[in-house]
């Protein structure tokens, strides 16, 4: 047990360290430090990708031992440009999981900051609500409960296409949440997500 919770976190390191090392070689291939493409108003982003997701239950049911591949569509971000490098958002990441024969769906809801560090190259977080919920296409008598708790989120991106109001971006994005169940129980998760960002400025 404890081989397979080391080297789902080695994995998980691996997977920060290659995405800060792209992070970082995008940025430096930015030659300037001037931004190229205005920023202003209200932004919308629809984010699709997969990753994989661990729960660990504290009623021992299900632990961090094992890790699910999981999608995430749809990841919804909206929010204002403060200035050009600089906005208030809202977000709302989330894996869908497997939980006693049922697909139920780890998600929240984060007020958060993104920064544009380069002209194309972003990173993002928050802490807000983490909410645990049957998957909208499973809900059925043994699956229907509904649980919140906190979450907080760290994520980055870089825009490889840009177009007047519209960029697309490959981005990385790591949740950890703790969702609050009855009986004093609680349920925790962590996400590891890498995806494609559609996002109008």
């Amino acid at each position: 047990m404890k081989t397979i919770k080391k080297q789902m976190k080695l994995k998980m390191a691996a997977g920060v360290a290659f995405l800060l090392m792209s992070a970082m070689s995008f940025a430096q291939n930015d030659s300037t430090n001037e931004t190229t493409f205005q920023r202003n108003g209200f932004i919308f982003e629809i984010g699709l990708g997969g990753g994989v997701i661990s729960i660990e239950d504290s009623e021992g049911i299900q632990t961090f031992d094992t890790s699910q591949g999981a999608f995430s569509f749809p990841e919804l971000k909206f929010g204002f440009m403060l200035n050009d490098k600089l906005a208030i958002t809202a977000s709302m990441p989330g894996n869908i999981y497997e939980f006693q024969d049922n697909d139920r769906h780890f998600g929240s809801f984060i007020p958060s900051v993104q920064y544009w560090v380069k002209d194309r190259w972003w990173i993002h977080g928050g802490i807000g609500l983490a909410i645990d919920g049957p998957a909208l296409y499973d809900i059925n008598d043994e699956n229907d409960d509904w649980n919140f708790g906190c979450a907080v989120m760290a994520s980055s991106g870089y825009e490889f296409y840009k177009k007047k109001n519209f960029a697309l971006n490959i981005q990385s994005k790591i949740v950890l949440g703790r969702a609050f169940l009855e009986g004093d129980a609680h349920r925790d998760a962590a996400l590891f997500n890498v995806g494609l960002g559609f996002s109008w400025l």
